[in-house]
């Protein structure tokens, strides 16, 4: 097994970038912990720490947006991790957009670049 420092935080977790493994498009950041860890590396599937839930979460359980890991990268102080992942179902936010990154800052503001790829009410059983 493959030891990343936990320890280092005081909640335990550590930041995964995820990027998509063809095109290193930043798809989002989330948090690993050492369950999220073991079961991503177990299963191929990408699975975070939900800090809102406080719970194990496996990306597209509810959504069918699964992440593919296809490779693994991890820095110098074994701190962080990249996920560099096949995204299916075409969108790794929860707001329907491809990316969590989205959004631009231009001049005091943010602008939105892109539509989403899904309705989020649909596919989390809003409507």
């Amino acid at each position: 097994m493959i030891l990343l420092n936990f320890n280092k935080n005081a909640d335990g977790l550590l930041p995964a970038v995820v990027q998509d493994y063809r095109s290193n498009e930043v798809l989002m950041l989330a948090y690993i912990n050492q369950t999220a860890w073991e079961k991503t590396l177990e299963t191929g599937k990408a699975h975070y720490w939900s800090r809102s839930r406080n719970s194990l979460w496996l990306k597209g359980e509810t959504s069918g947006h699964v992440q593919i890991i296809h490779r693994i990268l991890v820095d110098c102080d074994n701190d962080t991790v990249v996920y560099k992942v096949e995204q299916l179902g075409g969108a790794a936010c929860h707001t329907g957009h491809r990316s969590c990154f989205y959004r631009r800052v231009e001049n005091d503001g943010l602008v939105t670049d892109g539509v989403p790829v899904f309705d989020p009410d649909v596919v989390y059983g809003k409507k």
